[in-house]
């Protein structure tokens, strides 16, 4: 089985490979971005593309060779892409357009991390911890033309710790099982079975603009929405929820949050 895997640096989208390269599939190409000092080594897709002996391209270079437009890889190899069988976007953070999504026999396969079709787009975490909702989930889906509208192969929903639950905690709880979901779904492929396949129906999106706004703290809010906020936007380096004094845009947090940041400082050796 040959495949054209996409993805961003996360540990979950490194463990995706790995785990193609381990059950015997082909990787034809792996499409990452460039390396990124923020992301540690056990993050980086471009370096387990390397290790892997695998040829990195850019989805702009792929989209050339589909075009007829040739390309050759940094090693000075071409790319093959004669007798794809499927294209899995881990993450991937760009639209995918056709003929891409065309190209593998069975199917362009994105892995999304919210539940579909309640949250496509961005802010998922935040938007679900904010709400104040009762379970979160993670998606696998065919790719359309549009963004997280596609057929769903598999939805897997588990519940969210409405006290204490942050952005950052709901990321990390949600990747571990995007990863069993994209395990699930290459090994079903690879089997030969057929995955199911169920129409989305309509659906919530969430923009760029939406998503900003929903971080402000504006005053009047209650204490409980102002505490689910700070919790919802939790997840550092990116900014959190927001407040405005004297034309500057400052970062809240609760003694929560302050406690787990002076362990991770005592853990590292910061301390007088």
């Amino acid at each position: 089985m040959r495949c054209i895997y996409m993805g961003k640096h996360k540990r979950s989208a490194v463990g995706g490979l790995e785990h193609l390269v381990a059950s015997g599939w082909e990787v034809a190409a792996v499409v990452a971005p460039p390396g990124d000092p923020r992301a540690a080594e056990d993050q980086r897709l471009d370096l387990a593309a390397e290790q892997a002996g695998l040829t990195l391209t850019t989805d702009d270079d792929l989209y050339a060779a589909l075009d007829g437009g040739g390309w050759t890889g940094a090693g000075g190899g071409g790319l093959d892409l004669d007798g794809i069988d499927a294209v899995f976007s881990f993450l991937f953070w760009k639209r995918i357009r056709p003929p891409l999504i065309e190209l593998g026999r069975l199917g362009c396969l994105n892995f999304h991390p919210a539940p579909l079709p309640d949250m496509r787009g961005l802010g998922g975490y935040n938007v679900a911890i904010l709400e104040d909702w009762p379970e979160w989930g993670v998606s696998a889906h065919y790719v359309d033309a549009d963004f997280d509208t596609g057929d769903l192969v598999r939805v897997d929903r588990f519940p969210i710790d409405r006290d204490r639950e942050t952005a950052l905690s709901l990321d990390f709880r949600s990747q571990a099982r995007l990863l069993e979901v994209f395990r699930w779904t290459a090994d079903e492929l690879a089997a030969g079975r057929e995955l199911p396949r169920t129409a989305q129906g309509s659906g919530r999106y969430v923009d760029r603009a939406e998503f900003e706004s929903l971080r402000a703290v504006r005053l009047g809010d209650p204490p409980e929405l102002t505490a689910r906020r700070i919790r919802a936007f939790w997840y550092p380096p990116h900014d959190g929820a927001t407040l405005e004094i004297d034309g500057q845009t400052v970062t809240l947090l609760d003694r929560g949050l302050l406690g787990e940041i002076a362990e991770a400082y005592r853990d590292a050796g910061v301390r007088p």
